[in-house]
């Protein structure tokens, strides 16, 4: 491979490890960790009870045996010689246990067992009862027949005080050794059956999140791909169930403004085409005119739809301005009420020429505002432009601007066809026009509504079919920096 492949290849993003794998490394190692202390702790705590119960009882029988030596009785050495043969051979535990009699030597007297006299004890038990005069236990294996013993040796002493021997008590640890493994193996395999147990929990529940999250991703993926719209089955009513309708609500909304933009790209498209087309064929049919009235009446058309479409250009980059958060707003103090009758005037021929009145009335008492001229200009117009578009067949606009002690309300009118009830409250969304197949781009109410709000004022919208439509825009006289609109 060469060094470009290797980069390529250095770069190409691996696939780690899925839920599945990791969620079942993560918990079954805890899990392992838990059950292995808990074997552990339990085996440990089993090999202790069991050995110290066995320590304790021939310690009991060491020292009481002991004890009876540690009388009257053994007043010499002859006396505790003979004692002890006497108590080996009536010894009663002899399939149980192994009794021993040494001297202080650490040399064997009497056995139960049958060892031969004279024989050396090897195990420290015996030493270091003699030398400390305690008792003492051993446990390991038998040098004789390696098997695993375990040894408790207690001190003999004579009226005097003089140590003579011990008392020795000798037991085979296989029968405990035994037990111990059983309870041992018992552990394990319940620590193996609840280990078993908790794969099969965490497989049903991983599997429970798993599926849904694989379907989740191909739906996304489809998603991603264009299928707009579709739909995940929701099957659980928990966080996973909660995504689904997310990502269901996500693919409905995407889908309706998937619509909403060819909507607006087919209206902005042929908003566009009108006034190129009337350019383009004027500015053609300009060039065989000889009369001056006809070349004046086309160019006044051309310039006309030029104005037209600049203004639709215009409307478009103040929307992608607003859209990515760069518009600004130029406030000073404004006289409201003439940058309003400013725009009356202007648009009063233009609706003259249409067939349509425009009504304008003004309180005495309307103070001047904190805002943005230019912009609040732009309001006025897009707002008497739908009011023409829309509701142009009634005739008539009436346009008011009252003051109420605290915001300045200018209301504007029409008494066209209205706009039905289902669309009210969509018609300040981007690029919605609802049932209308009047020309327009769909943005103007929302870029109106955009820099009132800007000004932290509100755009109400009234409509009833058949009678008409009110806008009326809500300016209050300043605007605090802190409550303003920020984009």
């Amino acid at each position: 491979m060469n060094a470009e492949s290797r980069e390529i290849e250095a770069t190409r993003p691996r696939r780690g490890m899925g839920i599945k794998r990791r969620w079942m490394l993560n918990s079954l190692s805890v899990v392992i960790v838990v059950l292995l202390v808990a074997v552990v702790s339990f085996s440990t705590f089993i090999v202790s009870y069991h050995y110290s119960n066995m320590r304790v009882s021939l310690e009991q029988n060491a020292v009481a045996t002991a004890r009876a030596f540690n009388g009257s009785y053994t007043s010499s050495y002859s006396t505790y010689y003979s004692y002890a043969k006497s108590y080996v051979e009536n010894f009663p535990d002899r399939q149980r246990l192994e009794l021993e009699f040494v001297n202080s030597n650490g040399r064997l007297i009497f056995s139960s067992s049958g060892v031969p006299a004279g024989t050396a004890v090897d195990t420290q038990d015996v030493a270091d009862a003699i030398s400390s005069g305690a008792v003492r236990s051993w446990s390991g294996r038998s040098s004789d027949t390696r098997e695993r013993i375990m040894s408790v040796s207690c001190p003999i002493q004579l009226a005097s005080g003089q140590t003579v021997g011990a008392v020795r008590y000798v037991t085979s640890l296989s029968l405990v050794d035994s037990r111990v493994l059983i309870l041992i193996l018992f552990a394990t395999g319940l620590g193996l059956i609840v280990f078993g147990f908790v794969v099969l929990s965490n497989r049903f529940f991983i599997r429970s999140i798993v599926n849904p999250v694989r379907e989740i991703n191909g739906i996304a993926k489809k998603i991603a791909e264009g299928s707009y719209g579709a739909q995940i089955d929701k099957e659980f009513n928990d966080e996973i169930g909660e995504l689904c309708d997310t990502i269901n609500e996500m693919s409905t909304e995407i889908s309706k403004a998937e619509k909403v933009k060819n909507d607006f790209i087919a209206s902005v498209s042929h908003e566009l085409r009108t006034p190129l087309t009337a350019i383009a064929g004027w500015a053609e049919t300009v060039q065989y005119m000889d009369d001056r009235d006809e070349i004046r009446a086309a160019s006044e058309t051309i310039l006309k739809e030029a104005k037209r479409l600049t203004s639709l250009v215009e409307e478009l980059l103040l929307f992608t301005s607003m859209d990515g958060g760069r518009l600004k707003l130029q406030m000073e103090q404004i006289d409201i009420a003439a940058e309003f009758e400013e725009v009356v005037f202007v648009y009063r021929q233009t609706l003259r020429e249409k067939g349509i009145q425009l009504e304008y009335s003004c309180a005495d008492d309307v103070p001047e505002i904190t805002g943005d001229a230019e912009r609040l200009k732009q309001v006025f117009y897009n707002i008497l432009d739908n009011a023409a578009k829309h509701g142009g067949d009634g005739g008539r606009i009436a346009t008011s601007i009252t003051f109420d002690g605290s915001e300045v309300a200018i209301r504007i009118r029409d008494f066209g066809n209205g706009i039905p009830a289902a669309d009210l409250p969509y018609v300040k969304q981007k690029f919605y026009k609802g049932a209308s197949s009047t020309r327009g781009s769909g943005i103007g109410l929302a870029v109106a509504n955009e820099i009132v709000e800007l000004h932290g004022g509100r755009l109400d919208i009234e409509s009833n079919v058949g009678e008409g439509t009110a806008v009326t825009i809500r300016i209050p006289l300043s605007l605090d920096a802190e409550n303003r609109k920020r984009k």
